[in-house]
């Protein structure tokens, strides 16, 4: 699969919206040819800035989801697909995905599938989607209580981020969503780690600076993206990104599974923890580097540290369902050092375990 070339793929604010005007203008045969996916918190908050922005579009078909982590599953999609088809959406249609993670995972993926592939926007309304969900051209749904199990690599038409968004979130969310941001900077970009650590502090966040916001929000996109183009089907580096997430998604889907729910920042955050003393156990990580890290994220995150051992091999059999798994074999992706990642790397289930308790 090959990316698009064009000079800019993410537009920020009021340039974003000025683009998008022209693309529907210029692109789309009819108002009526356009979708608008949302669910209960968008439709409510985000959407009647979008129309605001965009006054024509008030004459578009919305689809509206229930919100939710549980709403990510194949009968949403079988819903969505029937309102396509009862309002004769062809393969010149669009599909706008307003919402965080799950609209842009899910709307993705039925744009993929649908008529075997239609066009797709995708404007994130959380921190999350916009530095993680929304640019990877991953897109997908869960199976039961595993993540994103089935799912296909489509690329959107663009990327739209209004940070004006991000003020209608509680502070949950954007914790969440920066968890990403400080993964990005310790698997390929020290400097952006750095930055990141002097500027996020938990008493004086800085959604407020919206000029702040949007240069760190821009290059944690950029970093990932670049990771992404050199390699869109994951097939090596790309798996870097993974780095936290082999733990991280597997207690994120084992609280799912007990209907104790934790975001995936706090997951993902306490992944990065555990997965950074495997990576100073067996590849290479300094103590220097592990405590930092450390140190930084507990600050930040409320880790949980009473994992069972009952629960330890209850998160284990998830981790084989991950699908970076070959020949039967966990393989994680582990720091050498901040800014520097290795993939591929198979640790064993003793090691995993005493993560847990470091």
């Amino acid at each position: 699969m090959k990316t698009k070339k064009r000079k800019e793929f993410v537009y920020f604010n009021e340039k974003a919206y000025d683009i998008l005007k022209n693309y529907l203008f210029h692109k789309v045969d009819s108002v009526q040819n356009i979708f608008i996916l949302v669910d209960e918190k968008t439709n409510k908050h985000c959407l009647p800035i979008l129309l605001q922005k965009i006054n024509f579009l008030k004459k578009s078909n919305i689809i509206k989801i229930k919100s939710g982590e549980k709403e990510k599953n194949i009968y949403t999609c079988i819903q969505i697909c029937k309102h396509l088809e009862k309002f004769k959406a062809t393969r010149k249609s669009l599909i706008l995905n307003l919402g965080g993670g799950v609209i842009t995972d899910i709307g993705g993926f039925v744009a993929s599938i649908f008529k075997r592939g239609i066009r797709f926007i995708n404007i994130p309304t959380t921190l999350l989607g916009m530095v993680d969900a929304s640019i990877g051209y991953k897109t997908g749904v869960n199976l039961n209580s595993i993540k994103n199990e089935i799912g296909t690599f489509s690329i959107p038409e663009f990327l739209i981020v209004d940070t004006y968004f991000l003020k209608t979130l509680p502070n949950s969310e954007i914790f969440s969503g920066m968890a990403e941001m400080f993964k990005h900077g310790l698997i390929a970009d020290k400097n952006f780690w750095k930055q990141m650590n002097q500027e996020i502090q938990i008493d004086n966040i800085i959604i407020h600076n919206n000029n702040k916001w949007e240069k760190l929000i821009h290059k944690s996109i950029l970093i990932k993206k670049k990771i992404v183009d050199q390699d869109p089907k994951e097939k090596g580096l790309r798996k870097i990104l993974n780095f936290g997430h082999t733990i991280g998604h597997a207690l994120e889907s084992y609280f799912m599974n007990i209907k104790k729910k934790i975001l995936h920042g706090i997951a993902v955050s306490m992944g990065i923890i555990y997965e950074s003393w495997i990576s100073l156990k067996i590849n290479g990580l300094s103590l220097y580097d592990y405590k930092e890290i450390k140190s930084t994220l507990t600050a930040l995150y409320p880790i949980q540290n009473k994992i069972s051992d009952i629960e330890i091999k209850k998160l284990f059999l998830i981790m084989e369902h991950d699908k970076k798994n070959e020949k039967n074999k966990i393989q994680f992706s582990l720091l050498k050092k901040i800014g520097k990642c290795s993939y591929n790397c198979i640790v064993p289930y003793s090691l995993i375990r005493d993560s847990f308790f470091n």
